[in-house]
């Protein structure tokens, strides 16, 4: 348990990366247009929290919970959430920047992607059942030995999703994107 506990506040444009976050325990907080780019913000604790339009690039997340938490507009190039805290890990993100992101290994069954750019992020290994990736680019996105069951890509694009390396039962695709379960096999649709 932190020490530090704020509740319910609403943090607005603040320039983190001169002055750090303070170590602490963030329950229904709202985080509007932060920048957090490049800051050391490990074993912190947000609870119920809504990041609406923060820059996250490159921030250290090591041993942080992310408890229930929204993203929204964020840009967040190159987070490794495979080092946070992964108890009651729960995300969700909405019209994000996740480009060279890592989940490697987590468990995030039902998180939902909505309008996010999730190019070069590597899924190897990560429990991803049930994920919604709506209107997602997940160009060059690494899937491997990655758990996708009733996952659904019907309106994702640009992936590359080798089906004998990955569990796709009852994942749900576009016909229209198909082609990106055939790459692997050198198979071109026409």
């Amino acid at each position: 348990m932190m020490e530090l506990y704020f509740t319910e506040e609403t943090y607005s444009k603040i320039d983190y990366t001169p002055i750090g976050i303070v170590k602490a325990s963030y329950d229904s907080c709202t985080f509007l247009n932060c920048n957090f780019d490049g800051v050391h913000a490990s074993n912190i604790e947000f609870i119920d929290c809504i990041f609406i339009e923060c820059n996250f690039s490159n921030t250290n997340i090591a041993n942080t919970a992310f408890k229930n938490v929204s993203f929204e507009s964020c840009k967040m190039i190159g987070l490794k959430f495979n080092e946070c805290d992964t108890f009651l890990l729960q995300l969700s993100f909405k019209s994000c920047q996740l480009n060279f992101s890592s989940f490697y290994q987590l468990n995030i069954p039902k998180t939902s992607f909505t309008n996010c750019n999730l190019q070069e992020v590597d899924f190897t290994e990560t429990n991803l059942s049930e994920v919604i990736f709506d209107n997602c680019d997940l160009k060059s996105a690494i899937f491997d030995a990655s758990n996708l069951i009733k996952s659904d890509f019907r309106t994702a694009y640009n992936f590359e999703i080798h089906p004998e390396k990955n569990r796709l039962k009852n994942a749900l695709f576009n016909r229209n994107t198909i082609d990106g379960l055939l790459v692997s096999f050198g198979i071109k649709l026409v």
